[in-house]
């Protein structure tokens, strides 16, 4: 009996340093925190109301399709790091979905399909969006390039655009997170801009290509 209870305080002892020896996960996410809006007194004018939008699951490179975060450090260009206890709050494609659709729905005062009910006669706009390129530098940048198309299903009106953009990070991983989230506003502010272009009849302008 001695020998077994010597055994089992051995395995309980080898249990617990391995419980204090998991390192902690930290979790975040693109999504604004409650009770902040990006609807400002600058909230885009449209033709239409309601207008409803459907924004389309975000196409990212397959080594972002996941939730770990994904990113490089200073003087090593051609490694990446996957760090597995920094983490989204869900898959990387997922969050950047959830971000856009909420964003450029408070900046038109639109609708998302996915929360209302739609009339025949209303119109959607689908949108689709494409993160081509990503490079994350911690401490120095997030680097990005965004495609999308906009699409009326009352007509055959429409926009493809894309934004080239570079965001300064501070350190830490908290800096990318930062960074990220700033690009994906920078974005979804010229998404909205090109959805009220095409909601008013006017000639959709593209952002300008970067260094010009």
């Amino acid at each position: 009996m001695t020998r077994e209870r010597h055994v089992l305080y051995a395995v309980a002892a080898l249990l617990a340093a391995g419980c204090a020896s998991i390192p902690e996960t930290r979790f975040y996410t693109l999504s604004e925190p409650s009770g902040i809006s990006e609807a400002s007194d600058s909230m885009l004018s449209l033709s239409s109301s309601p207008v409803f939008i459907d924004v389309m699951p975000v196409r990212v490179p397959e080594r972002l399709a996941r939730p770990q975060l994904v990113i490089r450090t200073q003087g090593q260009a051609s490694r990446l790091f996957i760090l597995e206890q920094d983490r989204w709050s869900s898959h990387f494609n997922h969050e950047l979905r959830d971000a856009f659709a909420t964003r450029i729905a408070s900046r038109i005062g639109a609708i998302n399909e996915t929360r209302g009910r739609r009339g025949a006669d209303q119109p959607a706009y689908r949108i689709a969006i494409e993160l081509s390129q990503f490079d994350a530098v911690v401490g120095k940048a997030v680097n990005a390039r965004f495609d999308w198309t906009i699409t009326r299903t009352t007509n055959s009106r429409g926009a493809a655009c894309y934004s080239e953009l570079s965001e300064s990070v501070g350190g830490g991983i908290d800096g990318v997170v930062e960074g990220v989230r700033q690009a994906v506003s920078r974005v979804a502010g010229e998404i909205s801009r090109n959805l009220a272009e095409l909601d008013t009849g006017q000639a959709v302008v593209c952002p300008s290509p970067r260094g010009e």
